[in-house]
Protein backbone atom coordinates (compact mmCIF):
# COMPACT_ATOMS: atom_id res chain seq x y z
CA UNK A 1 0.00 0.00 0.00
CA UNK A 2 1.38 3.28 -0.57
CA UNK A 3 2.11 6.30 2.17
CA UNK A 4 1.62 9.12 0.71
CA UNK A 5 2.33 11.47 4.19
CA UNK A 6 0.50 11.87 7.59
CA UNK A 7 -2.74 13.08 6.74
CA UNK A 8 -3.13 10.91 3.76
CA UNK A 9 -2.28 8.19 5.26
CA UNK A 10 -4.68 8.08 7.78
CA UNK A 11 -7.27 8.87 5.62
CA UNK A 12 -6.60 5.46 3.71
CA UNK A 13 -6.28 4.10 6.29
CA UNK A 14 -9.72 4.37 7.38
CA UNK A 15 -10.80 4.15 3.91
CA UNK A 16 -9.04 0.47 4.05
CA UNK A 17 -10.14 -0.62 7.18
CA UNK A 18 -7.29 -2.88 7.77
CA UNK A 19 -3.65 -2.70 6.63
CA UNK A 20 -1.16 -5.30 6.64
CA UNK A 21 1.65 -4.83 7.96
CA UNK A 22 4.14 -4.54 11.44
CA UNK A 23 2.39 -2.19 13.44
CA UNK A 24 5.74 -0.65 14.39
CA UNK A 25 6.35 0.94 10.98
CA UNK A 26 2.91 1.90 10.75
CA UNK A 27 2.70 3.66 14.04
CA UNK A 28 4.64 6.28 13.31
CA UNK A 29 2.47 7.39 10.13
CA UNK A 30 -0.40 8.09 12.07
CA UNK A 31 -0.31 12.28 12.86
CA UNK A 32 0.32 13.35 16.31
CA UNK A 33 -2.59 13.99 18.32
CA UNK A 34 -5.49 12.04 16.25
CA UNK A 35 -6.69 9.08 17.44
CA UNK A 36 -8.91 8.70 20.13
CA UNK A 37 -8.71 5.25 21.35
CA UNK A 38 -5.93 2.63 20.84
CA UNK A 39 -7.90 -0.71 21.72
CA UNK A 40 -5.49 -3.95 21.48
CA UNK A 41 -4.57 -7.05 22.75
CA UNK A 42 -0.98 -7.66 21.77
CA UNK A 43 0.29 -11.39 21.68
CA UNK A 44 0.48 -13.00 24.66
CA UNK A 45 4.25 -13.39 26.27
CA UNK A 46 4.93 -17.07 24.54
CA UNK A 47 1.34 -18.10 24.22
CA UNK A 48 0.65 -18.25 20.42
CA UNK A 49 2.67 -20.39 17.69
CA UNK A 50 2.27 -17.41 15.17
CA UNK A 51 3.71 -15.12 17.54
CA UNK A 52 6.60 -16.40 20.18
CA UNK A 53 8.16 -13.36 22.36
CA UNK A 54 9.44 -14.74 25.62
CA UNK A 55 8.14 -12.71 28.74
CA UNK A 56 12.01 -11.74 29.71
CA UNK A 57 12.22 -10.04 26.42
CA UNK A 58 7.96 -8.71 26.21
CA UNK A 59 8.59 -5.14 28.11
CA UNK A 60 11.44 -4.40 25.36
CA UNK A 61 9.27 -5.69 22.65
CA UNK A 62 6.10 -3.49 23.25
CA UNK A 63 7.36 -0.21 24.56
CA UNK A 64 8.57 0.92 21.38
CA UNK A 65 4.60 0.65 20.30
CA UNK A 66 3.56 2.16 23.50
CA UNK A 67 5.39 4.98 22.74
CA UNK A 68 4.42 5.30 18.62
CA UNK A 69 1.14 5.18 20.19
CA UNK A 70 1.79 8.16 22.78
CA UNK A 71 2.61 10.50 19.94
CA UNK A 72 -0.10 9.78 17.90
CA UNK A 73 -2.97 9.98 21.00
CA UNK A 74 -5.00 13.17 20.97
CA UNK A 75 -4.95 14.89 24.48
CA UNK A 76 -8.00 13.21 25.11
CA UNK A 77 -7.00 9.97 24.01
CA UNK A 78 -6.53 6.71 25.70
CA UNK A 79 -4.20 3.16 25.13
CA UNK A 80 -6.62 0.07 26.73
CA UNK A 81 -4.37 -2.92 26.76
CA UNK A 82 -6.32 -6.56 27.08
CA UNK A 83 -3.11 -8.67 28.03
CA UNK A 84 -2.63 -12.23 29.86
CA UNK A 85 -0.92 -13.04 32.89
CA UNK A 86 1.62 -16.43 31.92
CA UNK A 87 3.24 -18.53 33.97
CA UNK A 88 6.76 -19.54 33.25
CA UNK A 89 7.92 -22.46 31.18
CA UNK A 90 11.43 -22.50 31.99
CA UNK A 91 14.51 -20.69 34.13
CA UNK A 92 14.49 -19.81 38.00
CA UNK A 93 10.59 -18.62 37.54
CA UNK A 94 9.37 -22.02 35.95
CA UNK A 95 5.84 -23.17 37.63
CA UNK A 96 5.61 -19.25 38.77
CA UNK A 97 3.79 -16.53 37.29
CA UNK A 98 6.15 -14.13 35.21
CA UNK A 99 6.19 -11.17 36.37
CA UNK A 100 6.22 -9.40 32.47
CA UNK A 101 2.93 -7.85 32.76
CA UNK A 102 3.75 -6.09 35.92
CA UNK A 103 6.71 -4.90 34.82
CA UNK A 104 5.06 -3.40 31.59
CA UNK A 105 2.62 -1.74 32.96
CA UNK A 106 5.21 0.06 35.55
CA UNK A 107 7.29 0.86 32.49
CA UNK A 108 4.26 2.02 30.35
CA UNK A 109 3.42 3.96 32.81
CA UNK A 110 7.18 5.48 33.26
CA UNK A 111 6.95 6.53 29.49
CA UNK A 112 4.43 9.40 30.23
CA UNK A 113 0.78 7.03 29.77
CA UNK A 114 -0.96 8.18 32.96
CA UNK A 115 -2.57 4.94 34.47
CA UNK A 116 -6.18 5.01 34.90
CA UNK A 117 -7.33 1.74 35.79
CA UNK A 118 -7.22 -2.00 35.86
CA UNK A 119 -10.25 -3.90 34.60
CA UNK A 120 -10.74 -7.40 35.24
CA UNK A 121 -12.05 -9.37 32.13
CA UNK A 122 -14.09 -12.08 34.07
CA UNK A 123 -14.74 -15.48 31.46
CA UNK A 124 -18.15 -17.40 33.21
CA UNK A 125 -16.67 -20.01 30.53
CA UNK A 126 -13.12 -20.19 30.74
CA UNK A 127 -11.51 -23.24 29.25
CA UNK A 128 -9.89 -25.51 31.92
CA UNK A 129 -6.30 -26.65 31.28
CA UNK A 130 -2.93 -27.87 33.06
CA UNK A 131 -2.01 -25.18 34.83
CA UNK A 132 -0.42 -26.80 38.07
CA UNK A 133 -1.19 -26.24 41.63
CA UNK A 134 -3.54 -23.84 40.69
CA UNK A 135 -7.26 -23.63 39.37
CA UNK A 136 -8.29 -22.37 35.70
CA UNK A 137 -7.54 -18.83 34.53
CA UNK A 138 -10.64 -17.46 34.46
CA UNK A 139 -9.75 -13.61 34.31
CA UNK A 140 -7.51 -11.32 32.43
CA UNK A 141 -6.18 -7.83 32.48
CA UNK A 142 -7.69 -4.71 30.80
CA UNK A 143 -5.74 -2.05 31.67
CA UNK A 144 -6.44 1.84 30.73
CA UNK A 145 -3.70 4.43 29.87
CA UNK A 146 -4.77 7.62 29.49
CA UNK A 147 -2.07 10.45 27.18
CA UNK A 148 -3.52 13.31 29.33
CA UNK A 149 -4.83 14.23 32.62
CA UNK A 150 -8.62 14.68 31.19
CA UNK A 151 -9.25 11.60 28.96
CA UNK A 152 -12.11 10.77 27.17
CA UNK A 153 -14.39 8.46 29.43
CA UNK A 154 -18.57 8.17 28.80
CA UNK A 155 -19.50 6.16 31.47
CA UNK A 156 -23.16 6.82 31.18
CA UNK A 157 -22.56 4.63 27.69
CA UNK A 158 -22.16 1.36 29.38
CA UNK A 159 -24.22 1.71 32.56
CA UNK A 160 -26.46 -1.04 33.34
CA UNK A 161 -30.33 -1.80 34.17
CA UNK A 162 -30.57 -1.33 38.44
CA UNK A 163 -30.98 -4.31 40.64
CA UNK A 164 -33.80 -2.74 42.82
CA UNK A 165 -37.40 -2.59 41.34
CA UNK A 166 -39.26 -0.05 39.53
CA UNK A 167 -41.41 0.75 42.81
CA UNK A 168 -37.83 0.92 45.47
CA UNK A 169 -36.48 2.99 42.31
CA UNK A 170 -39.30 5.46 42.49
CA UNK A 171 -39.12 5.88 46.15
CA UNK A 172 -35.76 6.73 46.25
CA UNK A 173 -36.21 9.61 43.91
CA UNK A 174 -38.18 10.93 46.38
CA UNK A 175 -36.10 10.57 49.28
CA UNK A 176 -35.00 14.18 50.59
CA UNK A 177 -32.78 12.36 53.13
CA UNK A 178 -31.01 9.80 51.54
CA UNK A 179 -27.42 10.67 52.85
CA UNK A 180 -25.96 7.59 54.50
CA UNK A 181 -22.67 8.26 56.54
CA UNK A 182 -20.29 5.78 57.98
CA UNK A 183 -18.18 5.77 61.05
CA UNK A 184 -15.20 6.76 58.49
CA UNK A 185 -16.93 9.43 57.59
CA UNK A 186 -17.73 8.70 53.67
CA UNK A 187 -20.82 8.12 52.09
CA UNK A 188 -23.38 8.72 48.90
CA UNK A 189 -26.59 10.60 48.87
CA UNK A 190 -29.09 7.98 48.22
CA UNK A 191 -31.21 10.48 46.34
CA UNK A 192 -28.98 10.72 43.40
CA UNK A 193 -28.08 6.60 43.24
CA UNK A 194 -30.96 6.46 40.26
CA UNK A 195 -30.84 9.83 38.04
CA UNK A 196 -28.30 8.43 35.39
CA UNK A 197 -30.67 5.81 34.12
CA UNK A 198 -28.43 2.79 34.91
CA UNK A 199 -25.79 1.79 37.18
CA UNK A 200 -21.84 2.29 37.22
CA UNK A 201 -20.85 -1.41 36.17
CA UNK A 202 -17.85 -1.53 38.14
CA UNK A 203 -14.02 -2.65 36.70
CA UNK A 204 -14.84 -6.05 36.60
CA UNK A 205 -16.93 -6.24 33.11
CA UNK A 206 -17.93 -9.85 32.52
CA UNK A 207 -18.10 -11.52 28.63
CA UNK A 208 -17.90 -15.19 27.89
CA UNK A 209 -15.34 -16.28 26.01
CA UNK A 210 -16.84 -16.74 22.94
CA UNK A 211 -14.03 -17.08 20.51
CA UNK A 212 -16.42 -16.29 17.40
CA UNK A 213 -15.47 -19.54 16.04
CA UNK A 214 -19.70 -20.50 15.91
CA UNK A 215 -19.59 -17.38 13.48
CA UNK A 216 -17.02 -18.52 11.48
CA UNK A 217 -14.09 -15.86 12.61
CA UNK A 218 -10.83 -17.84 11.47
CA UNK A 219 -8.60 -17.15 14.71
CA UNK A 220 -6.83 -19.06 17.41
CA UNK A 221 -7.66 -16.37 19.72
CA UNK A 222 -10.56 -14.34 18.45
CA UNK A 223 -11.51 -11.38 21.08
CA UNK A 224 -15.13 -11.60 22.19
CA UNK A 225 -17.14 -8.53 20.36
CA UNK A 226 -18.58 -8.10 24.31
CA UNK A 227 -15.04 -7.34 25.44
CA UNK A 228 -14.53 -4.83 22.71
CA UNK A 229 -17.66 -3.08 22.72
CA UNK A 230 -17.60 -2.07 26.16
CA UNK A 231 -14.38 -0.17 25.85
CA UNK A 232 -14.67 1.55 22.57
CA UNK A 233 -18.16 2.98 24.19
CA UNK A 234 -16.57 4.23 27.27
CA UNK A 235 -13.53 5.36 26.24
CA UNK A 236 -14.04 6.78 22.48
CA UNK A 237 -16.53 9.36 21.19
CA UNK A 238 -19.00 8.74 18.25
CA UNK A 239 -17.58 9.51 15.25
CA UNK A 240 -14.31 9.52 16.65
CA UNK A 241 -11.13 7.49 15.29
CA UNK A 242 -10.18 4.17 17.18
CA UNK A 243 -6.78 1.79 16.23
CA UNK A 244 -5.98 -1.69 16.59
CA UNK A 245 -2.27 -2.18 16.04
CA UNK A 246 -2.72 -5.80 16.88
CA UNK A 247 -5.88 -6.78 14.86
CA UNK A 248 -6.25 -10.31 14.48
CA UNK A 249 -8.91 -11.48 13.14
CA UNK A 250 -10.27 -7.33 13.31
CA UNK A 251 -12.97 -7.77 16.01
CA UNK A 252 -11.99 -4.21 17.27
CA UNK A 253 -12.50 -2.81 13.80
CA UNK A 254 -15.88 -4.07 12.92
CA UNK A 255 -17.07 -3.05 16.33
CA UNK A 256 -15.61 0.20 16.35
CA UNK A 257 -17.49 0.67 12.93
CA UNK A 258 -20.88 -0.56 14.03
CA UNK A 259 -21.00 1.91 16.82
CA UNK A 260 -19.98 4.46 14.64
CA UNK A 261 -16.59 5.02 15.24
CA UNK A 262 -13.83 5.49 12.19
CA UNK A 263 -11.34 2.43 12.58
CA UNK A 264 -8.66 0.78 11.26
CA UNK A 265 -6.31 -2.03 12.10
CA UNK A 266 -2.67 -2.83 11.32
CA UNK A 267 -2.00 -6.94 10.99
CA UNK A 268 1.59 -8.64 10.06
CA UNK A 269 -0.37 -11.83 9.06
CA UNK A 270 -1.66 -12.31 6.03
CA UNK A 271 -4.33 -15.10 7.15
CA UNK A 272 -5.89 -12.63 9.52
CA UNK A 273 -5.68 -9.85 7.48
CA UNK A 274 -7.85 -11.75 4.82
CA UNK A 275 -10.18 -12.78 7.97
CA UNK A 276 -10.62 -9.11 8.78
CA UNK A 277 -11.49 -7.98 5.65
CA UNK A 278 -13.84 -10.43 5.13
CA UNK A 279 -15.77 -9.55 9.04
CA UNK A 280 -15.65 -6.26 7.60
CA UNK A 281 -17.58 -6.56 4.33
CA UNK A 282 -20.22 -9.01 6.16
CA UNK A 283 -20.43 -6.09 9.09
CA UNK A 284 -20.97 -3.54 6.01
CA UNK A 285 -23.73 -5.51 3.93
CA UNK A 286 -25.23 -6.07 6.95
CA UNK A 287 -25.89 -2.81 7.72
CA UNK A 288 -26.23 -1.51 4.30
CA UNK A 289 -29.18 -4.18 4.36
CA UNK A 290 -30.93 -3.26 7.37
CA UNK A 291 -30.81 0.14 6.79
CA UNK A 292 -32.70 -0.37 2.89
CA UNK A 293 -35.13 -2.64 4.70
CA UNK A 294 -36.35 -1.04 8.02
CA UNK A 295 -37.58 2.84 8.00
CA UNK A 296 -35.94 4.93 10.43
CA UNK A 297 -38.44 4.34 12.66
CA UNK A 298 -38.82 0.74 12.51
CA UNK A 299 -34.33 0.78 12.75
CA UNK A 300 -34.83 2.80 16.20
CA UNK A 301 -37.18 -0.02 17.86
CA UNK A 302 -35.07 -3.28 16.43
CA UNK A 303 -31.37 -1.75 17.06
CA UNK A 304 -30.07 -0.07 19.62
CA UNK A 305 -29.08 3.29 18.37
CA UNK A 306 -25.36 2.50 18.12
CA UNK A 307 -26.38 0.04 15.20
CA UNK A 308 -28.74 3.03 13.91
CA UNK A 309 -25.06 4.98 12.49
CA UNK A 310 -23.54 2.08 10.94
CA UNK A 311 -23.94 2.36 7.71
CA UNK A 312 -22.83 5.87 7.30
CA UNK A 313 -19.41 4.87 8.41
CA UNK A 314 -19.21 1.20 8.01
Amino acid sequence: MQIKGDTQALSQFLDEGIVQGDALGLLPRLPQGSIDLFFTSPPYADARSYSRIHPDHYVEWFLPFAQAMFNAASKSGSLILNIKNRVAKSGPLKGQRHPYLYELVLAIQRMGWRWIETYIWAKPNAVPGKFGPRTKDSFEYVYHFARGPKPYFDLDAVRVPYKADVAEIARRKLDRLGRRNTEAGFGRDRTKTYLRGGADPGNVVTVPQTYNQYRGVAHTAAMPEGLAEFFIKIASPVGGIVVDPFAGGGTTIVMARRLGRKAVGFEIHEQFVGECRRRLAENSALGNARSSTLSKSDWGRAYPRELMITSSVS
